[in-house]
């Protein structure tokens, strides 16, 4: 396949696939070189592109999902343990915006305004 027919097949742009091969999260084995040098896909890339947009969606940063894939592998128990690290990370999150939520409820009750001048009461 050519460049166009994959990104019509995975919804991304020509430039993130281009972009995705030069950091390495496209491997050399997805991709080959015809005799005028243009870039030819395996059908295989489509699924690992598929997986590649899976990751983003779920909160992995290319930077992590580049480092997977580096890794050519993963053991049950490292993939449990990756996964069982970005939910910790996210539930972080999550109690640090039920936290800042909470406080802004408070500065509400608090019943601070602005009129006379930034945070007079």
């Amino acid at each position: 396949m050519k460049i166009s027919e994959v990104a019509n097949h995975v919804n991304l742009p020509i430039s993130t696939i281009r972009y995705y091969e030069k950091i390495g999260v496209i491997p050399d084995e997805h991709m080959l070189r015809d005799h005028n040098n243009y870039r030819i896909y395996a059908q295989s890339i489509i699924q690992h592109l598929e997986v590649v947009k899976q990751c983003l969606a779920v909160g992995f940063t290319i930077h992590e999902i580049q480092s997977m894939i580096s890794k050519h592998g993963f053991s049950s128990n490292d993939q449990a343990s990756v996964i069982q690290a970005k939910i910790s990370e996210i539930e972080e999150i999550q109690n640090k915006l039920e936290n800042s939520k909470q406080n802004l409820y408070e500065i509400l009750k608090s019943d601070i305004t602005c009129e006379d001048g930034f945070g007079k009461y």
